[in-house]
C-alpha cells in the first residue's frame, strides 16, 4: 500500500497510518489495554500524539477504549462510556482515592496492559 496524500483521500477511504492504527486497536482482546505509545512502537512508527490524533478523528468504529494514556486515566469527556465497558469486559481498575478529580478510577496498566502477544498475561510475543 501506499501513502495517500490528504488530497486523495475520499470519505471513503482512510490514511494509510490510520487504517494500520485502527487495526492494531481492533486486536486488542477485550479486558485489555495498549497506550497511545504502545501502539506506536509496535508499528515502528509515529508517536503517541499521532496514535492519539488517529483515535480521535477515526476511531469511533473500533474499540477506543482500549487505547490509552500511560498514566491509565480515563479518556477526559468520555470517562462514563469507557468505563462501561471496562466492567462489562473485565478490565482490571485500580480504586480512585479520595483525593483524586471526580473519584475515577484508573486502569491498573500492570495488569490490563497486553504486548500484542497472544493475550496470556504470560505472553511476550509480538502478532
Amino acid at each position: 500500500m501506499s501513502r495517500k496524500s490528504p488530497e486523495s483521500t475520499s470519505a471513503d477511504q482512510l490514511p494509510e497510518y490510520a487504517e494500520r492504527v485502527l487495526e492494531v486497536a481492533e486486536q486488542i482482546p477485550p479486558g485489555r489495554v495498549m497506550t497511545y505509545g504502545d501502539v506506536a512502537e509496535w508499528l515502528g512508527e509515529g508517536g503517541p500524539r499521532q496514535v492519539g490524533r488517529v483515535m480521535a478523528l477515526y476511531g469511533g468504529a473500533v474499540p477506543w477504549w482500549r487505547v490509552v494514556r500511560a498514566d491509565g486515566a480515563l479518556l477526559p469527556g468520555h470517562e462514563r462510556r469507557a468505563l462501561d465497558h471496562y466492567r462489562a469486559e473485565g478490565t482490571p481498575l485500580r480504586t480512585a482515592s479520595r483525593a483524586a478529580a471526580g473519584h475515577q478510577p484508573k486502569i491498573d496498566m500492570a495488569r490490563a496492559r497486553w504486548d500484542g502477544g497472544g493475550g496470556g498475561a504470560d505472553e511476550q510475543t509480538h502478532i
